[in-house]
């Protein structure tokens, strides 16, 4: 099949929707499906690139102000007039969406039906039912998304039409897929049907490496002879920052053998960070890497000894679990969301409230002071990673999906 994918962004050292838009993609093209990609980007080279192998047609996104973004999210003519030329020129048998938000209008779907027939979306997010990341207030945190808190993340870009235009342009997709169950409950109370659950998948085997690799990956950051805690994704308070670092505190003063490892982009917000660590006299203890390439970042976990997720927004999938279990890590991960579904608490590793930093502490001190209880969670997650959520089903599951909706 020629095959379509939308993406806000493409690049194969990205993590989240982004990183799965691409292993998609990478998988298809293997499996001989002809795969082109839309999406856009703020940097030269527009037009058609190359992409490992992959053919992908970029479009030039301007910087929007905050306050335009719900209506430019839905409606873009400059946009829609490139979309349709690159509809015309690869005329694709299915056209997959993957995340759009922001960069890329809604009123997609309804020139993708009008063209071409056949559209699909995956939810990554929240996005199409919220402004931002959606952070629950308790652990009872699938319901309505209201008008007081759609407000509150919005501020002035506030639209009060915004989520019933989206809703309307989301008819014209044969089929919505989401990447957990918790996801499709909260899409489902919050007005989005058709709904399908594909999970994420992952490559076991792309993520094994070289001992030599972890040596020098230890030697570089000065890591030999301590028990390493990894954190890896985009560098906001949603994530759970500043949560960890107060867990760490306490952890410190029973077990202060230890490094934790910050994988992500440098923003304001890590400046933040910094300032608290040293305010709680942990600051020697934390090495912020900035972003590392994908094989970095697999030597990254290989040389951990524990990966934590401690988002305290709602996470569709928790996509940094995955790769810690293909790892060979013990995972200590937030309760909010997919990570339920991909995590076992006490088997493969714990899920905490993040709010609760005493608990998270507790954990992480039980993981680094049993070495052995976490290595069995590490081997357990692996042996759960390549069962449940094998890359090979994940593209199975689409490839089957595009065909019964055709």
């Amino acid at each position: 099949m020629r095959i379509a994918i939308i993406c806000n962004h493409f690049s194969e050292n990205i993590g989240g929707a982004i990183g799965v838009a691409y292993l998609q993609a990478n998988e298809l093209e293997k499996i001989n499906h002809e795969v082109f990609i839309f999406t856009g980007g703020q940097e030269d080279n527009f037009g058609w690139v190359t992409v490992n192998n992959i053919r992908v047609y970029k479009v030039k996104v301007k910087k929007i102000r905050y306050i335009l973004r719900s209506y430019l999210s839905l409606f873009n003519f400059r946009i829609n007039k490139e979309f349709k030329k690159f509809l015309k020129e690869t005329s694709p048998d299915i056209v997959h969406f993957q995340n759009i938000y922001y960069h890329l209008p809604f009123s997609l779907f309804k020139i993708t039906k009008k063209y071409m027939g056949k559209v699909f979306y995956t939810i990554h997010d929240v996005m199409p039912i919220h402004y931002g990341k959606f952070i629950p207030k308790n652990e009872d945190y699938i319901r309505k998304i209201n008008t007081v808190d759609q407000i509150k993340e919005a501020g002035k870009s506030y639209n009060p039409f915004r989520n019933i235009v989206i809703r309307h342009y989301l008819k014209y997709a044969d089929k919505i897929f989401t990447v957990s169950h918790s996801a499709k409950q909260l899409l489902e109370i919050n007005g989005i049907k058709n709904v399908n659950v594909i999970y994420n998948g992952i490559n076991i085997t792309d993520w094994k490496v070289e001992k030599s690799e972890i040596n020098q990956f230890k030697d570089k950051y000065k890591l030999n002879k301590k028990r390493i805690i990894i954190f890896v994704g985009r560098l906001i308070e949603a994530k759970g920052g500043d949560e960890l670092i107060k867990a760490l505190s306490l952890v410190n003063k029973t077990f202060p053998d230890f490094i934790l490892l910050i994988v992500g982009k440098n923003w304001a917000y890590t400046d933040k960070l910094k300032k608290m660590a040293r305010d709680l006299k942990i600051s020697e203890k934390i090495i912020f890497t900035d972003l590392l390439t994908k094989e970095e970042l697999k030597v990254a976990y290989h040389s951990a000894d524990i990966s934590v997720c401690p988002s305290l927004c709602f996470e569709t999938f928790g996509m940094t679990n995955l790769e810690a279990m293909a790892c060979k890590k013990p995972v200590i991960s937030t309760i909010f969301g997919g990570p339920k579904e991909v995590v076992i608490d006490g088997e493969t590793g714990y899920l905490v409230n993040p709010n609760n930093v005493e608990l998270m502490a507790e954990k992480i001190i039980d993981l680094l002071k049993n070495p052995e209880k976490a290595r069995k969670f590490g081997e357990a997650g692996y042996e759960r990673a390549k069962q449940l959520f094998p890359l090979e089903r994940q593209i199975r599951e689409l490839l089957r999906q595009y065909k019964t909706n055709v």
